[in-house]
């Protein structure tokens, strides 16, 4: 088995150990992360209904324009404050964090730091 590999195994293995924990409702619903190596992806998910209340990403349009790149620290602090906004506007004020098996470290910390300067609490 290569190293890639192991290495996505053992991302999805944190990633079910977490999702057992982590659930979101209406009153506070999930904040799910994924990021890849040229991207950031962010969305605040009702559990209970199955629905994605407000979204943000570093290949939304509207992002999009302002980034040189989406994979870097900065890309993502912005992604943050973006979806901050965006769930402050939809009367969202507390959230679950959901890394998604990543390592809150690096982008992830940038994201949910950004997100915390926005006035979520989680």
């Amino acid at each position: 088995m290569r190293s890639e590999e192991i290495k996505i195994q053992r991302r999805r293995r944190r990633k079910r150990g977490i999702r057992k924990r982590v659930h979101g409702t209406g009153e506070k619903p999930r904040l799910s992360v994924f990021r890849s190596l040229k991207h950031i992806y962010a969305q605040i998910v009702d559990d209970d209904l199955g629905v994605t209340l407000c979204e943000a990403s570093t290949r939304s349009k509207d992002l999009r324009d302002g980034l040189i790149v989406g994979g870097n620290t900065e890309a993502a602090k912005v992604v943050g404050t973006a979806l901050a906004e965006r769930a402050k506007a939809k009367n969202i004020e507390q959230v679950c964090f959901d890394r998604n098996g990543f390592r809150f470290h690096g982008r992830v910390k940038g994201l949910a730091d950004a997100m915390r300067e926005g006035g979520l609490k989680f």
